[in-house]
Protein backbone atom coordinates (compact mmCIF):
# COMPACT_ATOMS: atom_id res chain seq x y z
CA UNK A 1 0.00 0.00 0.00
CA UNK A 2 3.08 2.44 0.57
CA UNK A 3 4.56 1.32 -2.33
CA UNK A 4 1.53 2.59 -4.36
CA UNK A 5 1.11 5.52 -2.59
CA UNK A 6 4.65 6.66 -3.16
CA UNK A 7 4.61 5.77 -6.94
CA UNK A 8 1.23 7.81 -7.64
CA UNK A 9 2.98 10.83 -5.43
CA UNK A 10 5.67 10.92 -7.67
CA UNK A 11 3.15 10.43 -10.69
CA UNK A 12 2.01 13.39 -9.27
CA UNK A 13 5.14 15.49 -8.55
CA UNK A 14 6.18 14.38 -12.50
CA UNK A 15 3.31 15.82 -14.12
CA UNK A 16 3.47 19.25 -12.23
CA UNK A 17 6.72 19.80 -12.23
CA UNK A 18 8.74 17.69 -14.70
CA UNK A 19 9.08 18.01 -18.78
CA UNK A 20 6.82 15.88 -20.46
CA UNK A 21 8.01 13.54 -23.09
CA UNK A 22 6.23 12.50 -26.45
CA UNK A 23 7.09 9.42 -28.16
CA UNK A 24 5.03 10.34 -31.35
CA UNK A 25 6.00 13.68 -33.28
CA UNK A 26 4.89 16.95 -32.00
CA UNK A 27 2.21 17.75 -34.80
CA UNK A 28 3.46 20.35 -37.11
CA UNK A 29 6.35 20.19 -36.66
CA UNK A 30 7.96 20.78 -40.09
CA UNK A 31 5.66 23.64 -40.60
CA UNK A 32 7.38 26.96 -40.90
CA UNK A 33 6.24 28.72 -37.69
CA UNK A 34 4.00 31.58 -37.89
CA UNK A 35 4.84 35.85 -38.62
CA UNK A 36 2.19 36.67 -35.90
CA UNK A 37 2.00 40.18 -34.57
CA UNK A 38 2.14 40.74 -30.61
CA UNK A 39 -1.55 40.56 -30.14
CA UNK A 40 -1.78 37.17 -32.15
CA UNK A 41 1.15 35.75 -30.29
CA UNK A 42 -0.42 36.10 -26.47
CA UNK A 43 -3.73 34.70 -28.10
CA UNK A 44 -2.42 31.69 -28.99
CA UNK A 45 -0.13 31.28 -25.96
CA UNK A 46 -3.01 31.70 -23.49
CA UNK A 47 -5.17 29.15 -25.37
CA UNK A 48 -2.08 26.75 -25.56
CA UNK A 49 -1.81 27.33 -21.84
CA UNK A 50 -5.23 26.17 -21.13
CA UNK A 51 -5.24 23.11 -22.87
CA UNK A 52 -2.04 22.08 -21.30
CA UNK A 53 -3.78 22.83 -18.12
CA UNK A 54 -6.61 20.50 -19.81
CA UNK A 55 -3.90 18.06 -19.57
CA UNK A 56 -3.25 18.33 -16.49
CA UNK A 57 -6.25 17.95 -15.41
CA UNK A 58 -6.59 15.16 -17.58
CA UNK A 59 -3.77 13.51 -16.22
CA UNK A 60 -4.77 13.55 -12.48
CA UNK A 61 -8.57 12.72 -13.18
CA UNK A 62 -6.88 9.16 -15.07
CA UNK A 63 -4.61 8.79 -12.01
CA UNK A 64 -7.39 9.25 -9.57
CA UNK A 65 -10.03 6.64 -11.48
CA UNK A 66 -7.48 4.06 -12.07
CA UNK A 67 -7.14 4.31 -8.61
CA UNK A 68 -10.66 3.74 -7.57
CA UNK A 69 -11.34 1.48 -10.11
CA UNK A 70 -12.11 -2.51 -9.60
CA UNK A 71 -11.43 -3.65 -12.76
CA UNK A 72 -7.59 -4.89 -13.66
CA UNK A 73 -8.92 -4.25 -17.77
CA UNK A 74 -10.30 -0.66 -17.42
CA UNK A 75 -7.28 0.09 -14.92
CA UNK A 76 -4.81 -0.60 -17.93
CA UNK A 77 -6.95 1.13 -20.22
CA UNK A 78 -7.49 4.61 -18.20
CA UNK A 79 -3.22 4.35 -17.88
CA UNK A 80 -2.67 3.73 -21.74
CA UNK A 81 -4.78 6.65 -22.33
CA UNK A 82 -2.61 8.71 -19.69
CA UNK A 83 0.35 7.71 -21.57
CA UNK A 84 -1.69 9.33 -24.75
CA UNK A 85 -2.28 12.84 -22.79
CA UNK A 86 1.42 12.86 -21.62
CA UNK A 87 2.17 13.68 -25.21
CA UNK A 88 -0.55 15.88 -25.27
CA UNK A 89 1.23 17.71 -22.15
CA UNK A 90 4.84 17.50 -24.03
CA UNK A 91 3.44 19.42 -27.48
CA UNK A 92 1.40 22.39 -25.97
CA UNK A 93 4.41 22.43 -23.47
CA UNK A 94 6.73 23.18 -26.46
CA UNK A 95 4.04 25.20 -28.14
CA UNK A 96 3.86 27.45 -24.98
CA UNK A 97 7.99 28.28 -25.14
CA UNK A 98 7.95 28.54 -29.25
CA UNK A 99 4.95 30.68 -28.43
CA UNK A 100 6.76 32.93 -25.58
CA UNK A 101 4.59 32.27 -23.17
CA UNK A 102 4.32 30.59 -19.56
CA UNK A 103 2.75 27.19 -17.90
CA UNK A 104 0.29 28.28 -15.37
CA UNK A 105 1.14 29.35 -12.22
CA UNK A 106 -2.26 27.38 -10.73
CA UNK A 107 -0.93 23.68 -12.02
CA UNK A 108 -0.65 22.12 -8.64
CA UNK A 109 -4.22 23.29 -7.62
CA UNK A 110 -5.80 22.35 -11.05
CA UNK A 111 -4.13 18.85 -10.23
CA UNK A 112 -5.17 18.47 -7.07
CA UNK A 113 -8.79 19.79 -7.51
CA UNK A 114 -8.50 16.95 -10.84
CA UNK A 115 -7.46 14.15 -9.23
CA UNK A 116 -10.40 14.55 -6.23
CA UNK A 117 -12.95 14.61 -8.66
CA UNK A 118 -11.56 11.46 -10.39
CA UNK A 119 -11.05 9.65 -7.03
CA UNK A 120 -14.62 10.68 -6.31
CA UNK A 121 -15.86 9.53 -9.67
CA UNK A 122 -14.13 6.06 -9.18
CA UNK A 123 -16.19 5.36 -6.34
CA UNK A 124 -19.31 5.65 -7.69
CA UNK A 125 -18.17 2.42 -9.45
CA UNK A 126 -16.44 1.53 -13.01
CA UNK A 127 -19.40 2.70 -15.18
CA UNK A 128 -20.09 5.73 -13.82
CA UNK A 129 -16.55 6.33 -13.49
CA UNK A 130 -16.13 5.40 -17.34
CA UNK A 131 -19.14 7.74 -18.22
CA UNK A 132 -17.02 10.51 -16.34
CA UNK A 133 -14.20 9.99 -18.37
CA UNK A 134 -16.22 9.79 -21.63
CA UNK A 135 -18.45 13.10 -20.95
CA UNK A 136 -15.19 14.75 -19.88
CA UNK A 137 -13.94 14.15 -23.65
CA UNK A 138 -16.97 15.29 -25.00
CA UNK A 139 -16.74 18.19 -23.42
CA UNK A 140 -12.97 18.89 -23.95
CA UNK A 141 -13.46 17.75 -27.59
CA UNK A 142 -15.94 20.52 -28.12
CA UNK A 143 -13.20 23.18 -26.19
CA UNK A 144 -10.37 22.06 -28.68
CA UNK A 145 -13.49 22.83 -31.62
CA UNK A 146 -13.74 26.05 -30.32
CA UNK A 147 -10.12 27.05 -29.97
CA UNK A 148 -9.59 25.94 -33.76
CA UNK A 149 -12.26 28.99 -34.43
CA UNK A 150 -10.42 31.36 -32.57
CA UNK A 151 -6.53 30.50 -33.37
CA UNK A 152 -4.75 32.89 -35.17
CA UNK A 153 -5.44 31.69 -39.00
CA UNK A 154 -1.73 31.53 -39.82
CA UNK A 155 -0.38 29.58 -36.93
CA UNK A 156 -0.46 25.84 -38.12
CA UNK A 157 1.71 24.83 -35.30
CA UNK A 158 -0.76 25.62 -32.75
CA UNK A 159 -3.73 24.43 -35.00
CA UNK A 160 -1.75 21.03 -36.10
CA UNK A 161 -1.46 20.11 -32.07
CA UNK A 162 -4.88 20.78 -31.53
CA UNK A 163 -6.29 19.10 -34.34
CA UNK A 164 -4.51 15.71 -33.07
CA UNK A 165 -5.39 16.24 -29.48
CA UNK A 166 -8.85 16.77 -30.41
CA UNK A 167 -8.74 13.41 -32.82
CA UNK A 168 -7.35 11.51 -29.29
CA UNK A 169 -9.79 12.80 -27.31
CA UNK A 170 -12.68 11.81 -29.27
CA UNK A 171 -10.70 8.07 -28.90
CA UNK A 172 -10.46 8.61 -25.75
CA UNK A 173 -14.77 9.13 -25.57
CA UNK A 174 -15.35 6.50 -27.71
CA UNK A 175 -13.40 4.00 -25.74
CA UNK A 176 -15.00 4.48 -22.55
CA UNK A 177 -18.70 3.91 -23.99
CA UNK A 178 -16.95 0.77 -25.68
CA UNK A 179 -16.40 -0.45 -21.91
CA UNK A 180 -19.45 0.00 -21.03
CA UNK A 181 -19.68 3.79 -19.77
CA UNK A 182 -23.24 5.03 -18.32
CA UNK A 183 -24.19 8.58 -19.28
CA UNK A 184 -24.56 10.78 -16.60
CA UNK A 185 -27.56 12.88 -15.25
CA UNK A 186 -27.72 16.96 -16.97
CA UNK A 187 -27.30 18.04 -14.29
CA UNK A 188 -23.66 16.41 -13.03
CA UNK A 189 -22.82 17.23 -16.77
CA UNK A 190 -23.81 20.86 -16.61
CA UNK A 191 -21.76 21.62 -13.53
CA UNK A 192 -18.86 19.87 -15.13
CA UNK A 193 -19.18 22.79 -17.84
CA UNK A 194 -19.59 25.52 -15.43
CA UNK A 195 -16.57 23.85 -13.81
CA UNK A 196 -14.51 23.95 -16.90
CA UNK A 197 -15.68 27.50 -17.81
CA UNK A 198 -13.97 28.78 -14.73
CA UNK A 199 -10.66 26.78 -15.46
CA UNK A 200 -10.13 28.68 -18.22
CA UNK A 201 -11.35 31.93 -17.98
CA UNK A 202 -8.58 31.99 -15.06
CA UNK A 203 -5.79 30.18 -16.74
CA UNK A 204 -5.96 32.20 -19.75
CA UNK A 205 -5.01 34.87 -17.89
CA UNK A 206 -2.76 33.36 -15.20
Amino acid sequence: MLDRAIIEFDKALRTVLAPARSVRPVPGEGVPDAMLDDGERRHAAALMRINHVGEICAQALYQGQAMMSRDPAIRDTLRQASQEETEHLAWTERRIAELGGRKSLLNPVWYGGALALGLLAGRFGDRWNLGFLAETERQVERHLKGHLETLPADDARSRAIVEQMKVDEAEHADMAVRLGAHELPAPVKGAMKFAARLMTTVTYRV
